[in-house]
């Protein structure tokens, strides 16, 4: 039986390999494929895998992938999220993407299930009980995470939903212009936590095609994590701002549900790094 479960292995190692050998655009599309059968089979950790993997390539995402997160963060119970992938999607494909009008719907879904928890917040109130709210690093909530992230710790977790969110609300100068499904953001981040600090790396595309990539370290230690933010101006451009000194930090697109969400991602991340056993 071991000699049949280690044939298993070594198989599935040989594939992923094969698998990873891929050009990055045929990687893509295989782990769309993926994704969307995943999603038919109703196995919502395995689709938020792929998309995990998905999120990690350099290369275009179709409309789609929008879609698809949208509809997994959904059944996750992640309405903000969801509510933030499935507006990219309608606003990217527009009423001739072959998943518009089940977008709407979920969009309807999704506003009604946050009416239904207002209404029992607002029931519990009434009554005089306490109301039971979840954040991200508590409970249940951080084990969902780790479920859709397919993460080891709580930790990774984290680091994992606040890439997700930074990718799903990266900034685009628009400027009066359409922006295309493929084009790739102006400015970008993703984090990496680990030894008491928040690794932060910033992408900006620069005028004549090329990348200029930053990386700063946070140390976490004797900072608030709460973390503070808005969406000023024109609203096409949120901030969150630096815990050591509150100057403008993270340059995000203007959703500030999604905004909201990060700092408090972030700030839950923090707190596990200051604190890490």
């Amino acid at each position: 039986m071991k000699s049949i479960w280690m044939g298993v292995v070594v198989s599935g190692m040989l594939f992923a390999q094969l698998a990873y050998a891929l050009p990055p655009e045929h990687e893509t599309r295989r782990l769309m494929i993926a994704v969307e059968k995943a999603v038919a089979d109703e196995k919502w950790g395995e689709a938020g895998e792929y998309l995990n993997r998905l999120q990690s390539l350099e290369t275009p995402k179709p409309a789609e992938y929008a879609f698809y997160r949208g509809r997994v963060m959904f059944e996750a119970g992640h309405l903000n999220e969801a509510m933030s992938a499935l507006e990219t999607y309608v606003t990217q494909v527009g009423a001739e993407g072959e998943h518009y009008t089940e977008a709407l719907e979920l969009i309807t879904a999704v506003e009604q299930t946050r009416n239904e928890q207002g209404d029992v917040a607002a029931a519990a109130q009434s009554q005089g009980d306490p109301v039971a709210t979840i954040e991200p690093a508590a409970g249940d909530a951080i084990r969902d995470l780790q479920r859709l992230y397919l993460a080891d710790t709580p930790q990774q977790a984290l680091e994992r939903h606040a890439n997700s969110l930074l990718s799903q609300n990266a900034w685009r100068n628009n400027n009066g212009r359409v922006i295309r499904a493929d084009e790739s953001p102006d400015v970008q981040y993703r984090v990496q936590a680990g030894n008491g600090e928040l690794q932060v790396q910033e992408t900006r595309r620069l005028g004549d095609g090329r990348s200029e990539v930053i990386s700063t370290r946070l140390s976490v230690y004797g900072i608030n994590p709460l973390l503070r933010w808005d969406c000023p101006d024109d609203g096409r451009t949120c901030w969150i701002y630096d815990p050591r000194d509150g100057s403008r930090w993270l340059k995000l697109g203007g959703q500030p549900d999604t905004t909201q969400a990060l700092a408090r991602t972030l700030g839950d991340l923090i707190r596990r790094l200051q604190s890490p056993t």
